[in-house]
């Protein structure tokens, strides 16, 4: 904390949070990173000038707009200081002014002047059935945009892409049994037409604002983060639901509940697909660290690439 005290206060009011607050978050939001030594003024001042050099386009295909509104709930530092601070976002269909013709030249002016340079973060699934065209995201010049062509287009572009959301990093609920749309996610999707843009699956229904965030941050100052084989950064998806449970000693025991309002007892037999769930949910916690799923109910696998044909039913044993 000694950094925190010896910087300016003039620097404090320039980054619009308190360094304590920052630390805080960042150190938790990054944890496992390898940054939380070197949050520092320099760290800050790195942050303050990649983003006048990685913009982040963020585009919206077959989804229900929960990711943005997960990134939305970011409460320490506010979402202001996220969009204004750490990530500089110009694109996003839900909270930005502009719409229409105006934002998609805006959209393609960016993506073109800083090639591969800015990140694109894609939510939702991208429909492959009948050329695109169950997910019309725009029109320029009268001609209709598909989100397969948006996504095609910037994907060449990018420096790289971030899979915001389980719909984008594998197809999630749009593609669940019985879907007729042929929805994907984005890895799939370049590896049929040959996209070489390197991309980050940031999964889960919603995922943690914290996971989006961290890992643009991560982007920024340190490249690409270590992926697992799913494509997940391992800072936040590398360790196991069931093993950090904190019913663990209760199913070692043989203690399992019958319903879910037991206090006690793992909750295995219930449905919980904590054994094969990987996520540091357990200790990151969600509503500014309130609760979890599993102070509830069950885990029910949403981070993984199976999701949720392979969860289903939920409330019942794996």
């Amino acid at each position: 904390m000694k950094n925190e005290q010896t910087l300016p206060d003039k620097q404090q009011k320039k980054l619009g949070i308190s360094r304590r607050g920052f630390l805080k978050t960042i150190t938790g939001t990054a944890a496992g990173i390898g940054m939380s030594q070197v949050f520092n003024p320099a760290l800050v001042s790195a942050l303050e000038k990649a983003l006048e050099h990685h913009p982040v386009l963020w585009i919206q295909g077959q989804g229900c707009t929960g990711c943005s509104v997960s990134l939305l709930n970011s409460v320490d530092p506010s979402i202001a200081d996220v969009l204004l601070k750490v990530i500089s976002l110009q694109f996003h269909p839900t909270i930005m002014a502009s719409e229409g013709k105006t934002a998609l030249e805006n959209l393609y002016k960016i993506a073109e002047e800083y090639k591969g340079k800015f990140s694109l973060a894609v939510e939702g699934a991208i429909p492959m059935a009948a050329g695109g065209k169950y997910c019309i995201v725009g029109e320029l010049d009268h001609k209709e945009i598909t989100m397969a062509d948006m996504v095609k287009d910037l994907g060449n572009k990018a420096g790289s892409v971030l899979a915001v959301g389980t719909c984008a990093a594998y197809g999630g609920i749009p593609a669940a049994e019985g879907n007729v749309t042929g929805a994907t996610g984005v890895m799939k999707f370049f590896k049929y037409y040959g996209i070489k843009t390197p991309v980050v699956n940031i999964p889960g229904c919603p995922p943690h604002p914290d996971w989006i965030v961290g890992s643009i941050a991560h982007l920024l100052t340190k490249g690409l983060p270590e992926l697992d084989s799913d494509g997940r950064p391992t800072i936040f998806f590398g360790e196991n639901i069931h093993d950090n449970c904190p019913h663990l000693d209760e199913y070692d025991a043989g203690e399992m509940s019958e319903k879910l309002s037991d206090a006690k007892g793992c909750r295995m037999d219930l449905g919980c697909k904590g054994p094969d769930t990987y996520a540091d949910c357990y200790k990151r916690k969600w509503n500014s660290g309130m609760n979890w799923c599993v102070d509830n109910a069950v885990c029910i696998g949403c981070v993984e690439p199976g999701f949720p044909d392979g969860s289903s039913p939920f409330y019942e044993p794996a």
